[in-house]
């Protein structure tokens, strides 16, 4: 089965669907949450391609991405490579938010407050 692919470089695509279908519990937790313009009535994408990278989940219109992290995240080599990350998702007008598994897991109320309120500020 032939599938067609959006856009220029259809690998991407290929690789987001791969990433989509290995999710890890807290993003899928999150996704529900997300899916179907749940959220304020903004549309979220997974594991969107933007650059070299490919962001957790994406509301283009706010341009606003959600990144879920988990324990690796915490060491010293990850962050720098978050922060590097970081750092070139904003300079192409990207605000970056960043949520612990943990959070996703514990507190999903407040996790969907805190979107909320960086999607009515964008």
């Amino acid at each position: 089965m032939k599938f067609a692919m959006r856009g220029p470089e259809p690998w991407k695509t290929n690789r987001a669907r791969v990433l989509r279908s290995h999710n890890v519990v807290a993003e899928a937790k999150l996704w529900r949450h997300l899916r179907g313009r749940r959220l304020g009535g903004f549309k979220f994408v997974r594991q969107a391609p933007i650059g070299p990278y490919f962001v957790d989940f994406l509301c283009r219109e706010a341009l606003l991405i959600v990144e879920v992290d988990g324990g690796t995240h915490g060491k010293p080599e990850e962050l720098a490579s978050d922060a590097k990350r970081q750092k070139e998702l904003e300079q192409l007008g990207y605000a970056v938010v960043r949520i612990w598994n943990g959070d996703v897991s514990a507190n999903i109320d407040g996790v969907l407050q805190i979107l909320l309120a960086e999607l009515s500020n964008r």
